[in-house]
């Protein structure tokens, strides 16, 4: 049976104009960050064709949420555009008002704190918000513009690590004016302040997020404007003296979530004494050293502007929590000095633990070894579990993962005393859900409810259970990296739990109710938020266990009835239900959430890797630049972990199990690709146009098999990949 590959539709001239910089240079030339656009996953999917459904309801299908503004990688400051409340990255592609310009965006329902907005003439704290066109907006590494049309104002931002520059030119003599909207952000501001602290220097704070602004005009007072809306929040509008000037209004904003005083040391210390053209070009060349990391040569500049645009996504998440000074508040909420590495935000392991994090560990090390330094001690703060996000466990995965790739400076142990006390202890804050059960009986049994609504939150079972067997594998290296026999035993005898819910008349693993028996009545094709599966159907879980594919394979009669079933995953078609945060699907797999996305590879394990690859082509070719501006993804980003997806299988190496430190070999996007690791430099050469992999050697040698480990990579050998 054949996987139908999808042609690529004609760059719209939006987008072209988009890639200008990086078309018709060749590799030794072009400038890498002209061939990023922030703008790319703005958009949302409306089409039924894109979706996989047909729209019904008002409320918005989900996008890649993500946000346009100016970041550098891993920064506590993003500066970027607002057009809605409580959605998404706060910037949606196809709204046509800015609300104000936020100074952070974890791109996922979350942060955009303290959005400023220059204004001039009437307005008031409920009517504020300006018109804005994308003929006048535009957006780089480090650096995002627009023209809003209510006040006549062009808006310029950039940013360092923890400090926003804005510059904003107004039409000559109008009254420059600036509206701080201290009652908004994602979540709900129940604390602020704000107060002028010098001529020319207004301070303040947002909940936890504290701030301190210097402008380049003397403020002559801030007023608070109070809502006509019973319930809402006022805003601040600050007023200059000599608020006429032709020049443009500066405005270098320190945050700090310790303190207002520590946003001004931030401030002094990175952004000060700079201009905004050195801080823009500061941020481009800290972007053009991470993105040189990983240089690609040959195939299509289309392909080009993907491959960096999502290294640029991948990038920019976790978010920097300490001071200049090392100080950071902690899990308690105590002010901690010093502690002798930055302090990151607590990763989304559920999304990013597959690629994103372990692709951290690849170009970013030292980001990884302090994030994992971060996550020791919010446990250790809390209840003594690893940290966890959303569902399942997933931290130890890239704790292990990282250190078996070399990021080594941390401790192990301190890491180990968490995981296994999430692993082996029920109860606590962050311990592992319904982990007795799954302890007592090997799985995680569903509630029985036939007519459960996909839209409901219930104990997501079959979910469950899978990931847990998967943590516990994590865990399991870790103890037998420290030499814990038992409970590596212990655990790995505990990370077959998968094989409890496989469904033999079935072919699917389907959920248990107390007592052992199965959910009646069973429909895999029915797609759930949280009823036996955490946002996916049965075809999206049917083959996950990257630690043991060959023990889930087995569960099956024959390589052939692997074979039918992966063929009918690929070509059955979805059922066309609405679902907000499933979108992208080739038949039933749905790329556009994480659940399935290690089952392309499956075709590998009964050979027929060519297979893997017409759908990870079409995958790449389809779902990355999707809409009639190409600037959709075919699903959520959720912190990187889509865009990381790309960047991986684009140059032919993926993480198709985390935990461990190596990469099954795919055919590359690219001619060559030149990957710059810590302890050396790599290239992989494409022999071929084809599909299937026909011999793979490393320097001299010949790789047996699909998989080649992080330690031959460090090497500094090429490695070949024919193909046919």
């Amino acid at each position: 049976m054949k996987i139908r590959h999808i042609t690529a539709a004609i760059i719209t001239a939006a987008t072209a104009a988009a890639m200008t910089g990086c078309a018709g240079k060749s590799t030794q030339t072009a400038r890498l960050t002209d061939c990023v656009n922030p703008l790319l996953g703005t958009a949302t999917l409306w089409e039924p064709a894109d979706l996989g459904y047909e729209r019904h309801q008002e409320t918005r299908t989900w996008g890649a949420e993500v946000f346009p503004g100016a970041a550098l990688p891993c920064a506590m400051v993003q500066l970027t555009p607002q057009t809605m409340y409580h959605a998404g990255a706060g910037y949606q592609y196809e709204d046509t008002t800015i609300l104000g310009f936020a100074h952070s965006a974890m791109g996922h329902w979350n942060l955009m704190e303290l959005p400023i907005l220059p204004v001039t003439g009437d307005f008031t704290a409920d009517d504020f918000a300006s018109g804005f066109s994308h003929e006048r907006e535009s957006a780089r590494p480090g650096y995002y513009q627009v023209y809003l049309n209510r006040y006549g104002v062009n808006a310029e931002l950039t940013s360092t690590l923890r400090a926003g520059y804005h510059r904003y030119t107004f039409n000559e003599n109008d009254p420059k004016r600036l509206l701080v909207n201290v009652g908004h952000n994602q979540g709900k501001v129940r604390h602020w302040n704000i107060e002028k602290v010098a001529d020319n220097a207004f301070a303040g704070s947002q909940g936890g997020f504290h701030f301190y602004a210097v402008t380049s005009l003397p403020i002559d007072s801030i007023a608070i404007l109070d809502s006509a809306k019973e319930g809402e929040t006022p805003v601040a509008v600050v007023d200059f003296a000599n608020n006429t000037s032709a020049d443009p209004l500066e405005v270098k904003i320190g945050a700090s979530y310790v303190s207002i005083d520590n946003a001004k040391e931030n401030l002094e210390a990175e952004m000060l004494a700079k201009d905004f053209t050195t801080v823009q070009n500061e941020a481009d060349r800290a972007w053009e050293d991470l993105l040189s990391k990983i240089k690609v040569e040959g195939s299509t500049d289309r392909y080009r502007r993907l491959f960096y645009t999502t290294l640029y996504r991948a990038s920019l998440m976790p978010r920097l929590e300490s001071d200049v000074n090392g100080e950071y508040r902690d899990a308690r909420g105590e002010i901690v000095g010093n502690a002798g590495f930055r302090y990151y935000s607590n990763p989304a392991f559920w999304d990013v633990h597959r690629n994103q994090l372990p692709l951290l560990a690849m170009i970013q090390p030292d980001v990884a070894r302090d994030v994992i330094r971060s996550t020791i001690d919010r446990g250790e703060k809390r209840d003594g579990y690893i940290p966890s996000y959303f569902h399942g466990d997933h931290a130890p995965t890239f704790v292990i993962g990282s250190y078996k790739r070399g990021v080594k400076d941390f401790d192990l142990g301190r890491a180990y005393a968490l995981a296994l006390k999430s692993a082996m202890v029920p109860g606590g804050q962050d311990a592992r859900p319904y982990l007795d059960e799954y302890m007592a009986n090997g799985y995680v049994a569903d509630e029985n409810l036939p007519e459960c609504p996909f839209w409901e939150e219930h104990k997501g079972g079959v979910t469950k259970t899978m990931e847990y067997a998967y943590d516990d594998y994590a865990v399991a290296q870790i103890a037998r990296e420290l030499g814990d026999s038992a409970n590596y035993a212990k655990l790995m005898e505990r990370s077959n739990n998968y094989k409890n819910v496989f469904d033999p008349t079935t072919g699917f693993m389907r959920g248990r109710i107390a007592g052992g028996g199965w959910m009646t009545p069973y429909d895999p094709y029915y797609p759930y938020f949280q009823q036996m599966y955490r946002e996916a159907n049965g075809w999206n879980l049917i083959f996950y266990a990257p630690h043991d594919p060959q023990g889930i394979l087995a569960l099956y009669p024959s390589a052939e009835a692997i074979e039918a079933k992966l063929d009918s995953l690929f070509t059955e078609p979805y059922i066309g239900l609405e679902v907000s945060n499933l979108t992208g699907f080739i038949g039933n797999y749905c790329h556009g959430n994480q659940p399935g996305h290690n089952i392309p590879y499956t075709y590998y394990f009964i050979d027929r890797q060519e297979k893997s690859q017409a759908v990870l082509d079409s995958i790449m070719n389809r779902f990355y630049d999707m809409g009639p501006e190409r600037l959709a993804y075919g699903g959520m980003d959720d912190a990187g972990e889509m865009s990381a997806w790309f960047v991986l299988n684009a140059i032919g190496l993926y993480t198709y199990s985390p935990a461990d430190a190596e990469y099954i070999i795919s055919v590359p996007l690219f001619e060559k690709v030149t990957f710059t690791l810590p302890e050396n430099t790599f290239t992989i050469v494409k022999e071929g146009d084809g599909k299937k992999i026909t011999g793979i050697t490393y320097g001299d040698e010949t790789v047996d098999g699909y998989f080649i480990s992080h330690d031959q990579l460090t090497k500094g050998k090429t490695l070949r990949i024919a193909t046919e």
